[in-house]
């Protein structure tokens, strides 16, 4: 089985930085096939386009744009990547970075497949940094990166405490529903929970308020589309259920920093 040092994916690695304690890789894939293998380091994969199968001993991930993989080191693993391009960003943490984790935020073990908008945004925000290449680069990564964790530990945690039912259907409805059709009134009636008590609870398991949770999932959404230069902003924006592409452009910078047009040159 092969033994990935730091800095080794395969594929072309189009571009490879190195922080302390941590190593960034935006990577090509372009085997078809990736026997069994793990790496010497933890690490984050974010598919930035394309898509790609990943198995290991216990699960199967069918990742496209947008998805985001944790594997703690020495995870084994293997790939299969369907025709056509895939894209991936990597963030390896090594041993010495381990120690800047507080004694309170864990690395979680094995392979998690992460789902939370605030932590995928978190993840652009970093590539972002990362072309960028401003003077404060290190230091936006390195703070980046530990509130990724913060954020991970919090759902990890709160995961060990028993949730009222609402909370797993409320994520099936915010992730599946078109968001045009979400309103707190149907939401209530649905779920059987009054308004007040659902606006009150909703940050204790979502990590912030209801609008700004759907406003994050739009955006999401928006960035597996921003590097198709086929598509308007338009036409993202129609796509991602936001009102008019004004809205689109003002949420879109407010939580990435920059406007999609400058986005899209990253890519």
């Amino acid at each position: 089985m092969d033994h990935l040092k730091t800095g080794q994916f395969f594929g072309q690695t189009n571009e490879t930085i190195t922080l302390p304690g941590l190593t960034i890789t935006d990577t090509e894939y372009t085997h078809a096939y990736v026997d069994w293998h793990y790496h010497e380091n933890a690490y984050f994969t974010f598919i930035l386009q394309g898509s790609v199968i990943e198995g290991n001993k216990k699960e199967i991930y069918e990742c496209s744009a947008g998805s985001l993989l944790f594997h703690n080191w020495q995870d084994p693993h293997y790939n299969i990547k369907p025709d056509g391009y895939t894209r991936g960003f990597h963030i390896e943490l090594s041993q010495a970075f381990l120690p800047t984790l507080s004694a309170e935020l864990k690395i979680p073990d094995g392979s998690i497949n992460i789902s939370d908008p605030n932590v995928k945004l978190g993840l652009y925000q970093i590539f972002k940094e990362s072309k960028l290449k401003d003077v404060n680069m290190e230091l936006n990564i390195q703070t980046l990166v530990l509130s990724l964790f913060a954020s991970m530990d919090k759902k990890v945690s709160s995961r060990k405490e028993k949730h009222p039912i609402w909370v797993k259907r409320m994520k099936e409805i915010l992730h599946e529903t078109p968001t045009l059709k979400i309103n707190l009134a149907d939401l209530s009636n649905h779920l059987n929970i009054h308004p007040v008590h659902l606006s009150r609870e909703f940050p204790k398991y979502f990590g912030c308020t209801l609008g700004t949770y759907i406003r994050k999932v739009k955006i999401e959404k928006a960035m597996q589309l921003i590097p198709n230069k086929n598509l308007s902003f338009t036409d993202i924006a129609y796509a991602c259920e936001f009102s008019d592409q004004s809205h689109f452009l003002r949420s879109f910078k407010e939580m990435l920093g920059l406007n999609p047009s400058a986005f899209r040159k990253i890519y």
